[in-house]
């Protein structure tokens, strides 16, 4: 794993198991038991389900532990002016003559389809620390494209933890 977090990040994952473990786990717990007074668990698909989710619980708990355990804490140290963590970029890709707006996350809160990108891929690597104005080559595999930094904004939404 070894994940990099903020601050944020750790007190979100914080939140998140204390509820899956305080509130639904006993509810859950509770599903599986009603589910199995109900007789026949043959064929009894109350039972399986609420046990499914039981166990989804139980290993979504398991990996948000993990995580924090190895995790890396970080800090954005860019400027005001620069790309950085929680900052809104707006990305003109030069070959394609469109732009995108992304927000710049970590990994755990990154979701494209939702324009937040994370540190760790391609373009949030390459993005980091310039600025307005700066034309940026971003590294792929087979080959790479260029874009360029139109705008940078902060950005302290509150976004949501990616699931598995």
């Amino acid at each position: 794993m070894g994940e990099k977090l903020t601050k944020a990040d750790v007190k979100k994952i914080e939140e998140e198991i204390e509820h899956r473990k305080l509130v639904l786990r006993p509810e859950l717990i509770q599903a599986v038991k009603e589910a199995r007074a109900q007789g026949d668990l043959s064929e009894n698909f109350e039972y399986y389900a609420a046990k499914r989710e039981k166990n989804r619980n139980e290993s979504r708990i398991g990996y948000l532990e993990r995580m924090l355990k190895f995790a890396t804490i970080i800090e954005d140290r860019t400027a005001a002016d620069e790309v950085g963590l929680n900052k809104m970029v707006e990305v003109y890709f030069v070959d394609e003559d469109e732009s995108e707006r992304y927000k710049v996350v970590t990994s755990i809160r990154s979701e494209t389809t939702e324009g937040r990108i994370s540190i760790e891929s391609p373009l949030g690597k390459a993005l980091l620390g310039h600025k307005v104005g700066d034309r940026v080559q971003v590294s792929l595999p087979q080959g790479g494209y260029e874009v360029e930094i139109r705008s940078i904004a902060e950005d302290h939404s509150d976004d949501a933890i990616s699931s598995f």
